[in-house]
């Protein structure tokens, strides 16, 4: 490791960590090495990395002082924030706060944040069409990150414009459902507007492109996507990959959504609509021919559900009772 440029990954054991932990260890000739930051370093995803080769170092996005030992020495900082795991977007900007403090103090010389667009700016304060959330937010998971993009202008970095990850149909219970007759449907207030996505895999991936590119990223803003696909267009290839009948898509609005009940039902709700009123601006945020230079593996969404098959189909089964 000692001749290897080192990546200190926040998030190695989650989903965009993760791809890029894997991305830099499928690669041993590449020139960079992994030290993945868990806070769980007895954790099985934490041993298997560790099987690989990384470096696992404990640390804790609510601890500054724990991410300055945890960079020390490191080439680059992969950051990445999980709104999910607490939904509060204060929490989620002090976070972002610390790891960019830490990173200047360590002198790190390259960090890519995994960042999203202020959707605030794309609709005006007295906007009726969405519920203000968090008291200042429109889609906080957004925004907050937009917010904390100043944060890393004190560092030299890259900030990273992810798109929705499919991973979210079977890991936050999102995509389409088998119904009691045995019918698939799926609801979400998407209208015919396409929907920016990628393989949550992709993104790490992505970032190890730019990485690998060295300083030519710094100081830029960088929007990354798998394939822009509407609702309808995702049912189809679902239908046809795990060879199920037709899924009835229920286009409702987004108000509908929001009252749902479940977590997190408000977010989404807003985000959903962002997607569907603001198309045009989120689709040209993001760049499929850089995304690919990027990372050349790129995969469709047909060809990421070839990949996840086995996790697809089991999630459109309904909850037991």
């Amino acid at each position: 490791m000692a001749d290897k440029k080192i990546i200190a990954v926040i998030g190695s054991t989650g989903s965009q960590g993760g791809g890029l932990a894997n991305a830099i260890l499928s690669d041993p000739n590449g020139g960079f090495a992994v030290r993945a930051i868990t806070r769980k370093t007895d954790g099985d995803k934490a041993k298997a990395l560790a099987a690989r080769g990384a470096e696992i170092v404990k640390a804790d996005l609510d601890d500054v002082e724990s991410l300055k030992k945890a960079f020390a020495g490191a080439y680059g900082v992969y950051a990445v924030t999980n709104f999910w795991e607490h939904f509060s977007a204060e929490k989620e900007k002090t976070q972002a706060k610390n790891i960019a403090d830490a990173a200047k103090a360590a002198g790190v010389k390259h960090v890519i944040w995994s960042t999203l667009e202020d959707t605030r700016k794309l609709m005006k304060s007295d906007d009726k069409r969405m519920p203000m959330l968090q008291e200042k937010y429109r889609v906080p998971h957004f925004d907050a990150k937009a917010d904390a993009d100043e944060y890393f202008k004190g560092v030299p970095s890259t900030c990273l414009v992810t798109s929705f990850y499919w991973n979210n149909f079977y890991t936050f219970g999102l995509g389409p459902k088998k119904g009691a007759d045995g019918k698939y449907s799926w609801t979400l207030p998407m209208g015919n507007a396409k929907m920016a996505g990628i393989a949550a895999e992709d993104i790490g991936a992505a970032a190890y492109g730019i990485f690998k590119a060295g300083p030519q990223y710094i100081g830029k803003t960088v929007g990354i996507v798998g394939e822009n696909l509407t609702v309808q267009q995702m049912c189809d290839k679902i239908s046809k990959v795990l060879g199920i009948p037709a899924i009835q898509y229920n286009a409702v609005e987004p108000d509908a959504y929001r009252k749902f009940g479940f977590p997190g039902a408000d977010e989404l709700g807003n985000m959903f609509q962002v997607y569907r009123d603001f198309e045009n601006a989120v689709v040209a945020a993001r760049s499929e021919q850089t995304t690919k230079q990027l990372n050349p593996k790129l995969q469709s969404f047909e060809g990421w559900l070839q990949a996840h098959k086995a996790e697809v189909a089991k999630s459109t089964e309904p909850a037991p009772a």
